[in-house]
């Protein structure tokens, strides 16, 4: 598995990354192909976040923790990836390696719900990040499972059901998800 670090406002001891590569190693399990991780390293005030990454197969899987201790944000975040997983195994058994789910499941740890800061600007509007990502066509079904398992609130696709239109889900606010689909 060929994992990438990085950091903010914290650095990075040979033991953490001696950990997080023990622990995020252990995620290969589930895949077919080569995965790639990402494992950012952050830390605000004494908060200690973790995010892993992993994409294998045109999958992404995310998972951010925030806790005191950065080994038990790491531990945290790779055990939700798995319980995504887990969660959805029967959705992804096509493209996950056969056998991987004889083990036994992971531990279940607390969770917490980290959300991103808003910053709020009159008058203008300012963009503060952008992405690009491949669009493959995608049911909806698909596509509610990949806004799951990146823990987004909507997620941008091409819908196979309707001649490779743009539509995006969402998670309604008061349970379900929906779908916008472009007028004719």
């Amino acid at each position: 598995m060929k994992i990438t670090y990085t950091t903010k406002q914290v650095t990075m001891t040979d033991e953490m990354q001696t950990y997080a590569e023990k622990k995020v190693s252990k995620l290969e399990k589930y895949f077919k192909g080569e995965p790639e991780a990402v494992v950012t390293f952050a830390r605000e005030r004494d908060r200690m976040t973790a995010e892993v990454t992993v994409k294998c197969d045109g999958r992404l899987f995310r998972a951010n923790q925030t806790t005191k201790d950065m080994y038990v944000s790491v531990n945290s975040a790779v055990n939700a990836i798995e319980r995504q997983i887990h969660k959805n195994k029967t959705r992804l058994s096509k493209s996950l390696r056969e056998g991987a789910f004889d083990a036994a499941p992971a531990a279940e740890s607390e969770e917490k719900d980290d959300s991103l800061m808003e910053v709020e600007v009159e008058d203008e509007y300012v963009v503060v990040r952008k992405k690009q990502f491949r669009m493959k066509p995608m049911s909806v079904e698909e596509a509610i499972l990949e806004m799951n398992l990146l823990n987004h609130e909507f997620f941008v696709f091409r819908n196979q059901d309707d001649g490779d239109n743009f539509a995006v889900v969402y998670r309604r606010n008061n349970g379900g998800y929906g779908v916008i689909e472009p007028e004719e």
